[in-house]
């Protein structure tokens, strides 16, 4: 079991990577045996050079890129979130086994996400997109409503 206060540390630790465009401080997090599980992907993740890949899509896609942990809920070993994703537009964007030009738009969206620990690191990483909601800010469907 991990402690409450490493299990923050771990996930501060992931999110400042992302910020950070660090690729391999985000990959540090990930224990060996990990599986990261996207909405957006048609198979989990379980290599480091996948995830590598796919962070990499992101920070290309959005260079300027930041993300915010807006709300969090701390277990005995997992970490729920909700975020706030900030980014422009000015990269292809890689998703889903799809490649979409750059827009040069701003988009202002959310996601959620689960991390489940083991021996400190990350064995699972699920994360959910509002992925509409940025296609919809880049221009590339319709607003619902």
């Amino acid at each position: 079991m991990t402690s409450k206060e490493e299990l923050l540390r771990l996930d501060d630790e992931g999110t400042e990577a992302w910020n950070r465009h660090d690729v391999d401080g985000f990959l540090d997090t990930l224990a060996d045996d990990f599986e990261w599980t996207d909405d957006d992907e048609p198979a989990p993740v379980r290599t480091r050079e996948d995830a590598r890949r796919m962070m990499q899509a992101w920070l290309t896609a959005f260079p300027d890129m930041h993300i915010d942990v807006v709300n969090r809920v701390v277990g005995d070993d997992a970490v729920a979130g909700e975020l706030r994703f900030t980014g422009t537009n000015t990269g292809p964007l890689v998703m889903g086994g799809a490649t979409i030009p750059p827009t040069g738009r701003k988009v202002d969206t959310s996601g959620t996400y689960f991390v489940k620990t083991a021996g400190g690191k990350v064995s699972e990483f699920h994360t959910h997109a509002n992925t509409f909601g940025m296609m919809a800010q880049l221009g590339l469907v319709g607003a619902a409503g």
